[in-house]
């Protein structure tokens, strides 16, 4: 099924109180039908974060980008089955049997959900970093692909990457393997802590699934105009694609 517009955005609710969480849902109301849950959030209000965007019939993006042995971070995700979420992030990073271990027990409880993605680098990350501080060789490029391919190898359905990689994966790893991507700066917007970064429009245009925008809408004196016109340059990039 085709989605609208709207559908492709998913907004990070990095905010410090669950007051000004379901203020900004309030507000947004029907423009938006999935937000991102961070470590902010999370870790200040646990569950509690998730049930209200559930009540209000909100889709949730979990975004811990879990990393750890494998049994551990399979029970991380047993917990994510029962908390009704729809996506999760664990760390591409982590390896092939964290990832495959993280979705079979997606398999074995018959879930459905939530959608573990594997982050592949972080966008506030360069390659003079992966290769002076990490040791990583391959060009970042290189190195987020072989990290999709690797995720999909162990059975994940789909990655988050910054816009400018997604083109790439789609190639290597087919056209439904979802690509989800922050590194979102609308045309005018100030520069923040991501590097990799391309406007709404033209991470649609390269292949994005679902685009993650948070300060630009949340800092913004008029949430719902800010959002709209995210919504339109979606719409834009829909356009010209099709």
């Amino acid at each position: 099924m085709d989605k609208d517009a709207k559908d492709y955005l998913i907004v990070a609710l990095d905010v410090p109180t669950l007051k000004e969480a379901e203020d900004i849902v309030d507000e947004l109301g029907d423009l938006v039908g999935c937000y991102k849950v961070g470590l902010k959030l999370f870790l200040r209000f646990g569950p509690n974060a998730i049930e209200i965007l559930k009540n209000k019939g909100k889709k949730v993006f979990l975004d811990l980008k879990l990393h750890d042995i494998p049994s551990t971070v399979a029970g991380a995700v047993d917990a994510a089955v029962d908390m009704n979420l729809d996506m999760l992030t664990v760390h591409a990073l982590g390896g092939f049997e964290m990832m495959e271990t993280a979705q079979k027990i997606i398999w074995e409880k018959k879930a459905g959900k939530p959608l573990i993605l594997g982050v592949t680098i972080l966008t506030s990350l360069d390659e003079a970093f992966l290769q002076d501080f990490l040791g990583i060789d391959k060009p970042m490029e290189k190195q987020i692909l072989d990290l999709a391919i690797l995720a999909k190898s162990a059975g994940l359905r789909g990655v988050v990457a910054s816009p400018k990689e997604v083109s790439h994966i789609k190639e290597q790893c087919g056209k439904d393997f979802i690509v989800v991507t922050p590194g979102i700066r609308p045309k005018g917007a100030k520069k923040d802590d991501q590097k990799r970064v391309l406007t709404p429009d033209m991470a649609i245009i390269r292949g994005a699934d679902f685009i993650v925008v948070g300060r630009t809408i949340i800092n913004a004196p008029d949430r719902g105009k800010a959002t709209l016109s995210i919504i339109e340059d979606i719409g834009d990039g829909l356009h010209k694609v099709t």
